[in-house]
């Protein structure tokens, strides 16, 4: 029998490979803005936290310093930009079959820095949304990752004590671990589906 009640993923960077989509949405309409965006910067940076906490690193750092709610004001152009480029997301195929087999096993849910409004859409045109019990975005926590907040409010609305996070972000996994619960380190969506099974045991999910 598992030790586990449920299984909460992180979406971006853990389920599909959307980062370089989110850096290219932002790098268009910060560009727009006179504002450069580097790659570098949000690996390095941005990746797994908030966007607004994203917005007010890029605000102080410019030149003259700028009010970052000025920049957040961006943000209905960026999503409406990720929709477009995610309109046929390419899931791997063994997600799929993953998630079917601990359907029905394991309570699921989504717990992202993203918003869910950007999240669902994609889940949904892919099969997935099914899954999932429930999808925990930036917009639902007053504190993000690395905060416990979101982790928490996930398995609360659950009703799950015994959760297995996976995830792929220092934010994340610190999150993750600061709500007691074991985490799954993952590099690469590609890597869930065995290392979720192995977790579970026999290789099996």
């Amino acid at each position: 029998m598992s030790d586990f009640d449920a299984i909460l993923f992180d979406f971006d960077g853990t389920l599909l490979d959307t980062e370089p989509v989110h850096w290219n949405c932002w790098a268009q309409v910060l560009n727009g803005a006179g504002l450069a965006l580097t790659w570098e910067f949000y690996r390095d940076h941005c990746i797994g936290i908030d966007d607004r906490d994203m917005l007010r690193m890029i605000a102080e750092a410019a030149r003259p310093p700028c009010d970052w709610h000025s920049l957040w004001a961006l943000y209905p152009a960026k999503r409406k930009l990720f929709q477009e480029r995610m309109a046929k997301p390419d899931f791997d195929p063994a997600l799929g079959e993953l998630l079917g087999q601990l359907d029905g096993r394991f309570k699921m849910a989504i717990v992202s820095s993203s918003s869910s409004a950007e999240i669902d859409p994609i889940l949904v045109a892919a099969g997935l949304r099914r899954h999932f019990g429930t999808i925990v975005g930036g917009g639902d926590v007053t504190r993000h990752k690395p905060s416990p907040e979101p982790y928490l409010l996930a398995a609360s609305r659950l009703q799950a004590s015994r959760a297995l996070v996976v995830e792929d972000s220092a934010a994340g996994i610190e999150s993750g671990r600061a709500a007691g619960f074991e985490v799954i380190e993952v590099k690469h969506p590609r890597e869930v589906p065995e290392l979720v099974r192995q977790r579970l045991g026999n290789g099996r999910a």
